[in-house]
């Protein structure tokens, strides 16, 4: 097929899930110049990287023979590719903007679907050759190939939000679980769809696998709501805001027009969430971290006081 086609097939629709996972999170939004960032590496650092080492291995054995290309699709592709996509997650995990689990698993998201995309890409101008293989191969890849490279890497991210705030061994056994869920998602999409008498449990599997994401993803939203709201009522039983704000901001009440001035309702939201996020955060470090979150609270409370005392709260 045209590669033009093949280009506009493998794309549109990972932007199309990029945007969705990212609008999903709804309290503090990671920039998307950051999740292009993920994105991109997933499409080029990723897939360049995994092709080279994915070539050494396959030089290593080629005394398998006949055995090669299933035990590279097997083992190979779920061990080298969920590596190599997961090594910028390592690097990204550093940053401020990177503080929970839904972060990671957005972040993980976008760089499964980059690679998703490009791998997606070579497939259909590879064995799409004729209209009907190049459809057929276009739905498959793309509702459940790529989404399981999503979902594979959006689990190592959320494990490394998860380990970002634990201590000692405990962050190093979150680390390796969410690297090793990754490699058996992986391995078990391939496994399943390499044999006719497994192929049509690959999809059962994976509508599983999806249906989970969704679920741990409104889970993880659904704890950030709880985090906001509590930190929040403290907030307002020391006067930086009224009681009443602590369940709308935590809410989809913060919408709602009526509860408080248009002109500030968007920056007083975001000061507030990042006042919550940066509470519980704080909690969570050692000393010498912890010095970090309380000058970004008290900062953020300084904003919030100012917002506030313009009169601008509605009676």
């Amino acid at each position: 097929m045209p590669i033009t086609s093949s280009l506009f097939a493998a794309s549109l629709p990972m932007i199309f899930y990029l945007l969705i996972i990212w609008k999903m999170d709804k309290y503090e939004r990671e920039p998307f110049t950051n999740v292009l960032i993920h994105f991109l590496w997933g499409t080029f650092g990723a897939t360049i990287l995994a092709i080279s080492v994915s070539l050494i291995a396959d030089f290593f054995s080629f005394y398998l023979r006949n055995n090669s290309h299933l035990i590279h699709t097997v083992i190979y592709a779920p061990i080298i590719e969920e590596i190599v996509k997961g090594l910028f997650l390592f690097f990204s995990v550093r940053s401020k903007q990177f503080d929970n689990i839904t972060d990671g698993l957005v972040y993980g998201a976008a760089i499964g679907l980059g690679f998703g995309m490009m791998e997606n890409f070579i497939y259909f101008i590879t064995y799409g050759t004729s209209l009907s293989s190049w459809i057929y191969i276009v739905i498959i890849r793309s509702l459940f190939s790529a989404v399981m490279h999503c979902i594979s890497t959006a689990t190592l991210g959320a494990f490394l939000g998860m380990a970002k705030f634990s201590k000692g061994t405990l962050a190093t056994v979150l680390q390796v679980i969410g690297l090793l869920l990754a490699m058996l998602f992986h391995f078990m999409w391939n496994a399943s769809v390499s044999f006719e008498e497994t192929y049509y449990l690959g999809f059962l599997f994976m509508i599983v696998l999806i249906s989970c994401f969704i679920i741990v993803y409104k889970i993880s939203l659904y704890n950030e709501e709880k985090i906001i709201e509590t930190e929040l009522r403290e907030e307002s039983k020391m006067g930086v805001l009224p009681e009443t704000h602590a369940k709308i901001l935590s809410s989809h009440l913060r919408f709602r027009k009526g509860w408080i001035d248009e002109k500030i309702r968007k920056l007083y939201s975001r000061y507030a969430v990042r006042l919550a996020f940066s509470k519980d955060q704080s909690k969570k470090v050692n000393d010498s971290k912890r010095k970090f979150y309380e000058i970004e609270i008290e900062k953020t409370r300084e904003a919030i006081r100012s917002l506030l005392s313009n009169n601008f709260i509605e009676s």
